[in-house]
């Protein structure tokens, strides 16, 4: 079985850049996906990330990109964060760490998610976080 398209983009997107911004939009791509079925109602999500932007826009410019160790993303992950929903997030990284086998770059963040769950869960918060601020300018 082949990779999908999308991991081996994220693949050679990560062999071309090794910069942190390049490596965290990764780390919370692969939560995002290994999170597709982390049990989390909608509103929960959105008031959640209602008040994480309240902290986005005290904390200066709410355009600039999401930090890991933010406020705003450490918050949200604080309120939804629950051990059913952690073991979730953390078995849909095991499962991904079967499809990066072979893309040495995505193994490695994978592994790393799977090896630091507290930052795997960051991730995974910084992306329904962007998910939402997203769906907020459409």
């Amino acid at each position: 079985m082949s990779p999908a398209s999308w991991l081996m983009e994220l693949e050679q997107s990560l062999a071309d850049d090794t910069g942190t911004d390049n490596l965290a939009t990764a780390l919370v791509v692969f939560a995002s996906v290994a999170g597709a079925d982390v049990p989390i109602e909608g509103e929960q999500i959105r008031a959640g990330a209602r008040r994480a932007f309240f902290l986005l826009t005290a904390g200066g410019d709410p355009e600039r990109g999401l930090d890991l160790d933010g406020r705003a993303v450490t918050a949200l992950a604080k309120d939804l964060r629950t051990v059913d929903r952690q073991l979730a997030l953390e078995q849909g990284l095991l499962a991904l760490r079967l499809q990066v086998q072979g893309l040495p770059h995505a193994s490695e963040a994978v592994h790393g998610l799977i090896d630091a769950p507290d930052v795997a869960w960051r991730a995974y918060a910084a992306g329904l976080l962007a998910e939402e601020l997203g769906g907020a300018a459409e």
